[in-house]
């Protein structure tokens, strides 16, 4: 278990190797929890929790419609083209 302090302005430093292994940067921004335990930091989320039912058909789409092979042809080649940059 890694420790950090408090500085004098208030702020605290997360140990380097938390960071890397959350791919927390600079400008990551938190939520702040009090607990029973103590303080929880918590990656704020950049979008608010929405359901399926809220965003449905938001996206318009003007053309003819996909079939289901077309898409799962078009999933298949975003994955490859991801794999390929390293994201997989």
């Amino acid at each position: 278990m890694e420790t950090t302090r408090l500085s004098t302005k208030g702020q605290i430093v997360l140990p380097k190797s938390v960071r890397d292994a959350h791919a927390w940067g600079p400008g990551t921004e938190f939520a702040v929890e009090e607990t029973r335990e103590g303080i929880l930091l918590r990656p704020a989320r950049l979008f608010p929790r929405t359901t399926l039912d809220q965003v449905v058909g938001c996206l318009r789409y003007k053309g003819k419609a996909k079939t289901l092979k077309e898409m799962e042809d078009g999933i298949r080649i975003g994955v490859m083209e991801r794999h390929d940059r390293g994201r997989y």
